[in-house]
């Protein structure tokens, strides 16, 4: 195949996760790329139900018909209190990852300049003008390329940033007993035996009978699968059931760091999603950061002279992120006892707003004291020395 037979696109996007698709699906609505060819490139085809996400929100948005479940209250624990948060007016809702896959398809499948193809990205090559992608089967060549295929080793073969990972193991499961409370969440529920590191539980109840069950760490190295699952069962005994069908699982782990992807933005390629730094760094929340990114990026590319590598903006939060993960990483056995401090009298309208990266500065400060004081000290003159270093 020459150079004028291979497909060339406007756009390309290599892997159709969260991010791309909430990109796409916002150039439609924005009604502005109308003209321009569009191509999702994925080794998925994006037919199962493979995650679950989460968000808090005060307002509707765009994905309110997608929204399985809302809760207005959250239960936040550890070993020696508990706390039922009133969490209005935000709202803490649900998406599973098929119906969200089926409300972008719908849409997207019916605009003749965009193409979905479920090929797998081997390799990406960009030229002065443009720029190649190979895939198993074919190659096409685009104007610009936005990437959401994560690559580990860029974050973890550095050791500027500590890199920690959110990783889970969680159980759709149905009771014989009536053990949960559907209109709570269980945010987060550090009792659950630490064992020198951060590990809370994580309940999605949907019915007095149903819910996920999410055995959730902030650590550096993931666990055997078997450990993840005899902590649910050890979890749901001490809820009050031992009879129970488990009718689905998911398991994932999300990078949690502060490394600067996108210093491999390039004049053609974008990195986006958790390639591209989009993930929340101090919790692996995503969907919320995603949503605002791709819409700022729907804006940015309206511009008539963008430049690819200006898209991205560092804010106050990548510090105060990147201390939290310097104490984790260093001393992991204290999560439970920040998250404790944070939420055991804060506001927790206050710290959303805070982890949505909305608040002042005074707000900041009022968020921040709630944690102890010393460790964030510690890592503070840490990462001044750093920094100072690096320079």
């Amino acid at each position: 195949m020459n150079s004028s037979q291979i497909p060339h696109f406007d756009y390309i996007f290599t892997g159709a996760g969260l991010a791309s698709l909430m990109t796409v699906y916002k150039m439609v609505l924005s009604g502005k790329f109308s003209d321009k060819s569009i191509l999702l490139l994925d080794k998925d085809s994006k037919k199962s139900n493979d995650r679950t996400w989460c968000f808090w929100e005060k307002e509707e948005s765009v994905w309110n018909s997608v929204i399985s479940k809302k809760w207005d209250s959250a239960l936040f624990a550890n070993e020696n209190f508990k706390r039922d948060m009133d969490l209005k007016p935000y709202s803490y809702n649900k998406i599973k990852g098929l119906d969200f896959y089926d409300f972008v398809f719908k849409t997207i499948s019916k605009q003749p300049n965009i193409t979905f193809l479920n090929e797998k990205v081997t390799d990406i090559n960009e030229l002065e003008t443009h720029f190649f992608v190979g895939t198993e089967e074919n190659r096409y060549t685009g104007n610009y390329l936005f990437n959401s295929i994560y690559t580990k080793a860029f974050a973890e073969r550095q050791n500027k940033y500590p890199v920690l990972q959110q990783h889970f193991v969680g159980w759709f499961v149905k009771t014989k007993e009536e053990v949960f409370n559907p209109e709570e969440v269980t945010f987060m529920d550090f009792s659950v035996e630490q064992k020198g590191n951060t590990r809370f539980m994580y309940v999605l109840p949907t019915s007095k009978t149903e819910a996920l069950v999410e055995y959730t760490l902030f650590s550096e190295k993931l666990l055997p699968k078997e450990e993840y699952e005899k902590a649910i069962e050890l979890y749901l005994k001490k809820l009050g059931t031992e009879n129970y069908e488990i009718l689905e699982k998911e398991e994932g782990s999300i990078p949690m760091t502060c490394y600067a992807f996108w210093e491999k933005n390039t004049k053609r390629v974008l990195n986006i999603g958790t390639a591209g730094g989009w993930t929340k760094a101090s919790t692996g929340y995503t969907f919320k950061n995603a949503d605002k990114k791709s819409s700022d990026l729907v804006e940015f590319l309206q511009k008539q002279d963008f430049e690819m590598k200006s898209f991205h903006k560092k804010s106050k939060f990548w510090f105060y992120d990147l201390l939290l993960l310097d104490i984790l990483y260093r001393h992991n056995e204290l999560g439970s006892s920040i998250f404790s401090s944070l939420f055991r009298k804060g506001n927790p309208k206050l710290i959303f707003k805070f982890l949505d990266e909305e608040t002042s500065f005074s707000e900041d400060v009022k968020v921040i004291l709630k944690c102890p004081k010393i460790p964030f000290i510690k890592a503070l003159f840490r990462v001044i020395f750093l920094s100072n270093k690096s320079n």
